[in-house]
């Protein structure tokens, strides 16, 4: 059975960069979770080292213990709007901020992660993060989410479909908009009816090639 990391590797591993996978830390504690591939050095200048799978699944799973974390990072981690959030970021100036850095981010790892750096198309982190990657598309765009109670603005929501998320939109122009928006980023988009309520939606995909 692998070892789980130390509490400070742990802390490197949990402070890294919520889109791109980006962690810092002394040489020895990278070396330490290249070792143990969780991270992996890249091999491009300023050669920045980045969490694998591996490492991924660990920060995404249970947090570690408030004894043996340190105080989350300024602003804390950002989490794109999926619509109709308990707990929505407040909007503004600095919101703004956050998603294009978070975007630009994003398309920093597609640089690096795809095969042949290809920026227009999703990376392996989109295809493990469906609905996170949908709404960051469409926020960074800037599209409206949804409030908590308000039917206005998009909703994006996981389905069983593999590799798909449905876009919700009560307005059938911002429904098409978002259909635009996804495409643009590197997204199959298909619009659908909903056989119950007639509401139409989106199904859309990570492009491939």
């Amino acid at each position: 059975m692998t070892r789980p990391p130390t509490a400070a590797q742990r802390r490197v591993i949990d402070a890294a960069d919520p889109v791109t996978g980006r962690v810092r830390g002394t040489e020895a504690q990278l070396a330490a979770l290249v070792k143990r591939g969780l991270a992996f050095r890249h091999p491009r200048p300023p050669h920045a080292h980045f969490l694998t799978p591996a490492g991924h699944r660990i920060r995404d799973a249970e947090p570690a213990p408030a004894a043996e974390s340190e105080a989350p990072a300024a602003g804390g981690v950002f989490a794109a709007r999926i619509g109709g959030e308990e707990d929505a970021p407040v909007p503004g100036p600095a919101r703004v901020r956050e998603v294009h850095s978070a975007w630009q981010g994003l398309l920093e790892l597609r640089r690096m992660t795809n095969a042949d750096g290809a920026v227009d198309r999703p990376c392996a982190w989109e295809r493990t993060h469906l609905v996170r990657a949908a709404a960051l598309a469409l926020e960074a765009a800037g599209h409206r989410p949804a409030e908590r109670d308000s039917e206005e603005g998009y909703r994006v929501r996981a389905t069983v479909q593999p590799e798909a998320v449905s876009v919700h939109e009560p307005d059938g122009e911002r429904l098409r908009a978002c259909a635009t928006t996804l495409e643009e980023a590197g997204w199959q988009v298909g619009e659908h009816t909903e056989p119950r309520t007639r509401a139409r939606y989106l199904l859309a995909s990570p492009r491939r090639a």
